[in-house]
């Protein structure tokens, strides 16, 4: 009798699309797409009273914290964060409800790029139970709402295959390229690679 071992990992990642990422049109209509998905002001100035750039820099932190230790799909995070900027371009939004947002946002971009997506009861263990998952469900309509259900955004995460695939590099070393690639966009979200007195924006 012959024992055969069959585990496989769990979650099913669909391939890239070759013929996606060798048609320039596609990237060039990413870009042009791109700019419907940025603020169009810097909200710390026109927008927001109570939130500082330093308070965006510690949530966008605890979010990638979040997403690292749950291994989330690299387009979670930048995809949360872009949420978060949308919503904080449009809507005042007093302090105590930041981590709030960030969980929401989590919540989301979650649903959208992860195949098994965080829970409201996940999220809201690692704000220490701070909100409840009820409290979350409540907001994500508030947030979905203000979004206008627009939640396809395009991120810098979306750019990666097109650029990887132009650089004339070995395929041995793409791979490393494109971890560096990811980490440069989670600290470029978090606000880490700006000074204080700058926003994103």
């Amino acid at each position: 009798m012959e024992l055969l071992c069959c585990e496989v990992d769990p979650v099913r990642r669909a391939v890239r699309d070759r013929n996606l990422l060798q048609d320039d049109r596609v990237l060039q209509n990413l870009l042009t797409i791109e700019e419907r998905y940025l603020p169009q002001c810097s909200y710390f100035k026109c927008v927001q009273k109570d939130i500082q750039p330093y308070m965006r820099r510690m949530v966008a932190t605890w979010m990638l914290e979040v997403c690292e230790e749950q291994k989330c799909e690299e387009e979670v995070f930048p995809l949360a964060m872009n949420y978060l900027d949308r919503f904080l371009a449009g809507v005042p939004t007093p302090k105590s409800h930041l981590q709030l947002l960030g969980a929401v946002c989590m919540f989301l971009a979650s649903k959208l790029k992860e195949t098994s997506p965080l829970t409201a009861e996940k999220l809201c263990i690692y704000t220490d139970n701070s909100i409840k998952p009820q409290e979350l469900l409540e907001w994500e309509l508030v947030v979905l709402g203000k979004l206008k259900w627009n939640l396809a955004a395009v991120t810098p995460h979306d750019f990666i295959e097109h650029i990887l695939r132009k650089l004339p590099q070995q395929r041995e070393k793409l791979s490393v390229v494109r971890k560096h690639a990811q980490t440069f966009i989670a600290l470029c979200a978090t606000g880490h690679l700006w000074p204080s007195s700058c926003s994103l924006l």
